[in-house]
């Protein structure tokens, strides 16, 4: 998830095959082709996947044989053990043993200091940081870019936060960080947020994020901001 401050929280368009989606009664899901998902033993909601084929929705599995609580989740957001082979979508859709959220525990990641970064963006990401201990593993700011360039990374005014266990896998976490910098957007100075293929800004007024803007498929779940 990304945070621009002129603080940045980053997404991108709704999902690509194999990529998150949120599905039946709010669960983690992946967007699948109807024919995987019921051979999966999945349901499928519609308009969850819009930049997909008709035939690509959002699938979920409430349970899977992983203990008593079994379920199919991201691998990223299980607090428990988990197993592969029984869930919908790629590898790291998986049957977790638990049914706790499972989000972060991860130590403090190291904020960038002010320079190149701009201190608009680190305070941001301070604030960020401590309204979620644990959630966030690593942070970035700048690129190797001229500025102005095509991001506001290039000026060091944006921040990427990093959620899930590794760079390219995917979690369900980054929506509560980038609905509470919606509503904390005059303390941290927002110019916009993108997380999960969505992006809002102060002119779209306060909404749920599954109402934010679609952003186009830019091809893989990092780049798509999950």
């Amino acid at each position: 998830m990304q945070i621009k401050s002129l603080a940045l929280f980053a997404t991108a368009a709704l999902a690509a095959v194999n990529e998150p989606c949120v599905g039946s009664g709010g669960r983690a899901g992946v967007c699948v082709t109807t024919s995987t998902c019921s051979s999966s033993g999945g349901i499928t909601i519609d308009g969850a996947c819009p930049s997909d084929a008709s035939n690509v929705k959002c699938c979920t599995k409430a349970s899977c044989p992983n203990g008593s609580a079994g379920n199919c989740r991201w691998a990223s957001d299980c607090a428990g053990s988990t197993l592969t082979g029984l869930c919908p979508g790629p590898a790291q859709m998986r049957c977790c043993s638990s049914s706790a959220t499972g989000f972060g525990g991860y130590s403090a990641p190291a904020i960038p200091a002010v320079g190149a970064c701009k201190a608009v963006a680190v305070e941001g990401a301070k604030k960020v940081v401590a309204a979620f201990p644990g959630r966030v593993r690593q942070i970035y700011c700048t690129r190797a870019c001229a500025c102005p360039g095509t991001s506001d990374h290039c000026c060091g005014k944006a921040i990427d936060y990093m959620c899930s266990d590794a760079g390219g896998v995917p979690t369900m976490s980054g929506r509560q960080l980038a609905e509470w910098a919606m509503n904390n957007r005059a303390s941290l100075n927002l110019k916009y947020i993108i997380w999960g293929q969505r992006i809002w800004s102060p002119s779209d007024g306060v909404k749920a994020w599954t109402s934010w803007r679609a952003m186009e498929d830019r091809g893989d779940v990092t780049q798509n901001h999950w």
